[in-house]
């Protein structure tokens, strides 16, 4: 079992644990003499690594992307910290958890299933709901929906990151719902959100690190996730056509604009309020993410070129009660008829 996180590593500190390895060269020192730079991951951040000694026969026993064990001493480096690592062995694939190595949703994928089924399970247009359990039981489907990130790096880019941003969006959608009624189909929004992204499944690898996969470079999520929604939704008997192009509409538009890649603008009223919250939670994510991290305790983040600004940490002020004694004091006050509007109308 994993018990040393990066996060916690400090100069001067020895360390003996597993991780994986998310970069590997190799480098010629000023003397002529070959050695390693690595980085390390695992699920609390990532770290800089050097093989100085015997740096061509370690590297034989490892890849990228493998999961090893390492031996190593923490020094300080360009004003941070670096482990110089002096033993590197592979571990077999059955012999860790990737979720210590790679980040993970807060939510174990148990309970993600099970609020994904619920939700499925609150529709009522029999069509869409055949259609949402038909794609979400199928076992490939379901596995790979479950563990995959929502991004390689922006938005949600951990493990289960796009089943959460997924029942998140669903939360949004119903709470739109509730705002402006009927005129938004429910089922068919929900449909959109719980379908939006169902071809990065495919489009990311992340059973090592996250990546795309040759799929995903050439076809990329919103291809690969029309041809699913055509391939269920045909085996689906007497599916209404003109629901299909609606649901498939909303995938092909939610990033909202052609210049942001969607092949078309959202036409449609669920159409645009998916383009909107997806954009939305998203953003928040991202937002919520920077503030948690307090990094060097400055009240402001770095430039966030994403956002074209700096995001400030700071906060509203926490509004302070009123201290117990005072709250007290005042309903003995008015218990005695010396304050408080009520006393008006009571009886001598």
């Amino acid at each position: 079992m994993k018990k040393t996180y990066i996060k916690d590593i400090r100069e001067k500190d020895s360390v003996q644990d597993v991780f994986l390895v998310s970069k590997k060269e190799t480098g010629i020192s000023k003397s002529g003499k070959a050695y390693l730079s690595l980085r390390l991951m695992d699920s609390s951040g990532e770290m800089e690594a050097r093989v100085w000694d015997d740096a061509e026969e370690i590297a034989k026993a490892f890849n990228k992307n493998d999961v090893v064990s390492v031996k190593a001493y923490a020094v300080a480096y360009q004003g941070g910290v670096q482990m110089n690592v002096s033993a590197v062995k592979a571990l077999a694939e059955n012999a860790y958890s990737l979720r210590d190595f790679l980040p993970a949703s807060a939510k174990d994928p148990a309970t993600l299933a099970s609020e994904i089924d619920s939700i499925i399970a609150s529709l009522k247009d029999r069509h869409v709901k055949a259609l949402l359990e038909a794609i979400f039981t199928d076992p490939e489907v379901r596995g790979k929906f479950l563990m995959a990130p929502a991004a390689k790096s922006m938005h949600h880019p951990w493990l289960g990151g796009l089943a959460e941003h997924v029942v998140s969006m669903c939360g949004l959608a119903d709470k739109l719902v509730e705002h402006y009624g009927e005129a938004i189909n429910r089922d068919l929004l929900i449909a959109g959100s719980m379908l939006h992204d169902i071809g990065k499944i495919w489009e990311l690898s992340y059973q090592r690190s996250f990546d795309y996969t040759d799929e995903g470079r050439l076809l990329g999520h919103i291809t690969i996730g029309v041809e699913l929604i055509d391939r269920k939704a045909s085996a689906i008997p007497d599916f209404p056509r003109e629901l299909s192009v609606l649901i498939k509409h909303m995938v092909l538009s939610h990033h909202g604009h052609l210049e942001f890649g969607s092949p078309k603008r959202p036409k449609t009223i669920e159409a645009i309020i998916l383009s909107y919250i997806d954009d939305l939670d998203a953003k928040v994510t991202m937002v919520r993410s920077l503030v948690t991290d307090k990094g060097d305790g400055s009240n402001w983040t770095s430039y966030q070129k994403l956002f074209e600004r700096y995001i400030y940490r700071g906060g509203a002020p926490v509004a302070e009660d009123e201290p117990a004694a005072a709250k007290a004091e005042e309903k003995k006050e008015d218990a005695n008829g010396e304050r408080g509007t009520l006393n008006l109308f009571r009886q001598p």
